[in-house]
């Protein structure tokens, strides 16, 4: 399943809950499923600036794959996290780079976020990107 067969899926999954409160609290679910790091991969090079919460997020090149791990410490991190990661994790550096992230937008859940979440979005997806660019500067 690529990316955006992925954000579709997450699209009828959201698109069952009548409410945005029922969405909301889906997010909070799959925070239950949420992986969290070792301490001494917590660090500022790892830290999600912009984000509204405590989050991290690591990044590193496989073969021109970018395997993802993350943390986050707030419930809407963790949901999002886990959700983000699910579509952004161990892809081909080129499908990430390719996939364009307004593309989220489609799931329904995107304009459901504070604007303060909004920016924590961007903040993650700023992160992802410049490890994907990197992945591919590097060519591993």
């Amino acid at each position: 399943m690529n990316m955006t067969e992925t954000v579709a899926r997450y699209k009828e999954d959201f698109d069952l809950f009548p409410t945005a409160n029922d969405k909301l609290e889906y997010i909070f679910d799959l925070g239950k499923k949420h992986t969290t790091l070792p301490n001494e991969e917590k660090n500022d090079a790892t830290y999600v600036k912009g984000c509204a919460s405590d989050a991290w997020l690591v990044g590193e090149c496989k073969d021109g794959i970018l395997l993802l791990r993350g943390e986050g410490t707030s419930e809407m991190a963790k949901g999002m996290l886990t959700l983000l990661l699910d579509i952004f994790a161990n892809r081909p550096v080129d499908e990430i780079l390719a996939f364009d992230p307004v593309t989220l937008h489609e799931m329904g859940v995107v304009e459901l976020l504070s604007p303060v979440r909004q920016q924590s979005l961007e903040a993650f997806l700023n992160k992802v990107y410049t490890y994907a660019k990197n992945c591919k500067e590097q060519g591993v």
